[in-house]
């Protein structure tokens, strides 16, 4: 009986690292099939100017190497639907993936099925690649007296990049919360350091600013205060608080924020993958190198920076947006 094998990602620029994982998968079972982003898929994980390699000639790329016996394109974010299509026998992820954070991993196990994340080859990286390509080491130091000016010239870059490029995904998120609050469910909203802070004034503008048939739009802030926490359990390992707080409030239909300015906050996205099990849409904050939160969430803000105060201030930016839309959807009025 044959046995196939999926993996997923963009591969938008095909390196010696795609090679070695492809075919160390392959070398699991009798057939290899790999989902690759569509264009407007990898656009909404990895931010405006990806792909640099279209669709079609990434699949004609990957079709031509001996591992892969098939390619699939899809649009959503994450692969999910198209790994329940599939129905594989085995699911590979490089491991930069910890099997906790692969999506479809679940599904796959629910019928017997075997989840694999493999080590990856050498430090081979897309990002990097074009990071050299681009020399982006020559940046300005910002020091003496010149800090003030560098730092609002760079502030107002960032904001002039953020509102050419993040205008559909901040539309896309605000239809989600509105969705949410419509059906009669609740917005959860995780956030760690100084997303912390972001989160809990998100939550504090819905949830004290607006009603709806004289009841407040449920919105709660996750915490990090374990000692808070003692109603729902004390066994906490720091990476685990967000998730198992998700795990007791969530309900299928309710919807996750998750605020992560790197997209790589282990707490963070072991709340999202709480979350997905529970029958939750996830909506992300991150830089533009959060490229794993995106690949996570159903819709993502990808802010065109990788420095945390640039990052910050385009997710307050956001917030504020988002409370705007929905007291113009519920209460039809301005700021009070």
């Amino acid at each position: 009986m044959s046995s196939t094998v999926f993996t997923n990602g963009c591969f938008d620029i095909l390196h010696a690292g795609h090679v070695d994982l492809l075919a160390r998968a392959r070398a699991l079972g009798d057939k290899l099939i790999v989902g690759i982003n569509s264009d407007g898929s990898v656009r909404k994980i990895k931010g405006d100017g990806r792909p640099f390699v279209d669709q079609n000639s990434r699949r004609e790329v990957l079709l031509a190497l001996r591992s892969v016996d098939d390619v699939l394109i899809f649009d959503e974010p994450t692969p999910e639907r198209i790994i329940r299509e599939v129905r594989p026998d085995i699911l590979v992820k490089g491991g930069d993936w910890p099997e906790t954070e692969i999506i479809g991993a679940e599904f796959v196990r629910s019928y017997g099925g075997d989840v694999r994340s493999l080590p990856l080859m050498g430090n081979y990286s897309t990002t990097r690649i074009v990071e050299a390509v681009r020399d982006a080491g020559n940046s300005v130091p910002m020091t003496g007296d010149l800090i003030e000016v560098s730092s609002l010239d760079e502030h107002l870059e960032v904001f002039r990049k953020f509102s050419e490029q993040c205008g559909p995904a901040i539309a896309e998120c605000q239809t989600l919360i509105i969705d949410t609050f419509r059906s009669g469910n609740k917005l959860l909203i995780c956030g760690n350091g100084g997303s912390a802070a972001d989160a809990q004034h998100l939550a504090a503008e819905f949830s004290g600013r607006y009603e709806i048939e004289r009841r407040a739009l449920p919105a709660i802030a996750l915490t990090t205060d374990t000692s808070a926490l003692t109603a729902i359990g004390n066994d906490y390992g720091f990476e685990r608080v967000f998730a198992r707080q998700v795990e007791a409030l969530a309900v299928s239909g309710d919807l996750l924020i998750a605020i992560s300015t790197s997209g790589n906050s282990p707490n963070v996205l072991a709340a999202v993958m709480s979350a997905r099990s529970a029958g939750c849409r996830v909506i992300g904050l991150t830089g533009i190198s959060g490229k794993k939160l995106a690949g996570l969430s159903d819709s993502c803000v990808l802010v065109p920076s990788s420095r945390t105060a640039r990052i910050q201030e385009c997710h307050i930016a956001t917030a504020h947006i988002w409370c705007e839309a929905v007291d113009q959807a519920f209460s039809g009025g301005g700021d009070e």
